[in-house]
């Protein structure tokens, strides 16, 4: 309940527990066994401070925290405890002005960033990445940055990887070694991340954190619920949302100093989920952000079962203390609840730690700073009541709440040309180059077979036109020798028959010439 630049948050043995809304960014801490009231605390905090004027975040770990955005229903112990508090001229049951958002796009608008704005140093400590694999990924983003090549979602980041490592001995001597081993490491490490749904939170079109800063036309502050009963169950993919929003609130907000309200107040329900396992980066993270972020005008409210379950260098720093009921029924339970009890600055009217433990539904322990930022002295206080429906929202409510808050613009995702496209289109004209080479080859082998083949045949026809000539040659010679001999043996039967002839003749003339001596001339 907001009433005269302060939160009412409840009664103390008749006289009212307020928290000036000036020293509301010095954060807090609501801390309590579970069904002790503290998500109820919660609530009633954040409407103070949107009925203030002031917007509000809240994690929405169990799925309940969205009846904020329904009016309470009347029954009779609300109506006593409106008269309990003095509340009955100002109570009235009421829903708050709600933007419901949803990393899965589920039960909300999509909360998306791009890779480039999460960077390689805090991906590196999301993704547990050793220094050298760490050194590869900042060359990666050089490279991309230097190439025009915009690394907007995870396809974009595994195509740069990829590239990458097909070319990286070009770019060695430019950028350093980059082994191959490294690179695998990366895509391996991004391997829990894409399966807990890190497709659908990096992407376009991206969150401006300034959007979580509007205030309703009514002048209330916007109470920004995250749904996240299906979040906290992948925690690589909420410490990487954590991770961005904390860095990008430190980005985008200037140093304000000491306003007279805060500008902006997150509530972390189910808080211990934040640092059980949690990436030492993003423990590191919180640790800064809780210690510096107050300059800048936003307060960090947790809320957990137990002081324990936060760091101590972050719970140095949460002044504004509620603490519900614990139970002590272990030595480590007794321990913590003398830790709780020794946080608060001492009433010495009761024992602190016999108190918490007595303490039932809706009451607790409570120790705020002062406006001169002095911790106040721990009173047992009974919480006022919410104004809201203490129960989740109803579907519709939901729609209804979606349709009308304004940032319908984060509904459509849309896949713009980055790193993955343009590097397909390389890849694409890479492919159409090597088959037009090969096509080209195919060519020239194919021509220079064809000129081959032809080669071979008319060596072929060659050869054989030399052998047929060689062979009509040869024989042309042989006939030209069956002539001769022919001719030969003809001149020599000729030459026989003339000798003979001739022998004959003479014989004939040698016979005449004989008997003509012979016979004295006688005819």
């Amino acid at each position: 309940m907001y009433m005269n630049n302060e939160i009412y948050l409840g009664l103390a043995e008749g006289t009212r527990v307020t928290m000036p809304l000036s020293i509301c960014n010095r954060h807090g801490l609501i801390a309590g066994a579970s069904g002790t009231g503290k998500t109820i605390t919660m609530k009633v905090m954040a409407e103070s401070f949107s009925d203030a004027g002031v917007p509000v975040f809240l994690c929405d770990v169990k799925g309940d925290v969205s009846g904020i955005a329904e009016p309470g229903v009347e029954s009779a112990g609300m109506e006593k405890r409106i008269d309990k508090f003095g509340l009955r001229d100002c109570f009235a049951y009421k829903g708050y002005p709600v933007t419901f958002w949803d990393i899965y796009q589920e039960k909300g608008h999509p909360v998306r960033c791009t890779v480039s704005d999460m960077g390689p140093d805090l991906l590196s400590r999301l993704l547990g990445l050793s220094p050298a694999q760490q050194g590869v990924l900042e060359i990666v983003f050089k490279i991309a940055d230097d190439r025009g090549l915009l690394l907007l979602d995870l396809k974009d980041l595994r195509a740069m990887l990829g590239y990458v490592g097909d070319h990286r001995e070009e770019f060695i001597t430019t950028y350093g070694n980059i082994s191959a081993q490294s690179l695998g490491g990366i895509l391996r490490a991004l391997l829990p991340l894409e399966r807990e749904g890190g497709d659908l939170f990096f992407g376009e079109p991206d969150l401006d954190i300034r959007d979580w800063f509007r205030t309703a036309p009514d002048g209330r502050g916007m109470v920004n619920v995250l749904d996240c009963v299906k979040l906290v169950q992948n925690p690589t993919l909420y410490a990487s949302f954590l991770l961005w929003m904390l860095s990008e609130l430190f980005e985008v907000l200037p140093e304000a100093g000491d306003l007279d309200r805060p500008k902006l107040v997150f509530f972390f329900d189910e808080a211990h989920m934040l640092f059980s396992d949690a990436p030492r980066a993003l423990v590191q993270k919180i640790e800064q952000v809780v210690k510096l972020i107050r300059s800048k005008a936003v307060g960090v409210y947790f809320v957990t079962q137990s002081p324990s379950d936060i760091p101590d260098s972050v719970l140095a720093q949460l002044s504004n203390r509620v603490q519900h009921a614990l139970r002590a029924y272990t030595p480590a339970e007794q321990k913590a609840v003398r830790a709780a009890a020794q946080s608060f600055r001492e009433n010495p009217a009761f024992k602190a730690a016999d108190v918490i433990m007595e303490l039932g539904v809706g009451e607790a322990l409570v120790s705020v700073l002062d406006e001169k930022g002095v911790p106040g002295i721990v009173q047992r206080t009974a919480v006022v009541c919410p104004q809201s429906l203490m129960a989740p929202a109803q579907e519709q409510t939901r729609r209804d709440a979606m349709a009308g808050d304004g940032m319908g613009r984060y509904d459509q995702g849309v896949d713009n040309e980055s790193a993955y496209e343009l590097l397909e289109k390389e890849r694409e004209r890479q492919e159409e180059q090597d088959a037009l080479a090969a096509e080209r080859a195919a060519l020239e082998a194919e021509k220079a077979a064809f000129e081959k083949q032809k080669a071979k045949e008319e060596e072929a026809a060659r050869k054989k036109a030399e052998k047929e000539a060689e062979a009509q040659q040869k024989k042309l010679e042989k006939a030209l020798e069956r002539e001769e001999l022919q001719r030969q043996r003809a001149a020599e039967r000729r030459k026989a028959q003339l000798e003979r002839q001739l022998i004959n003749t003479g014989t004939q003339i040698l016979k005449r010439g004989l008997m003509g001596t012979l016979f004295g001339g006688r005819r």
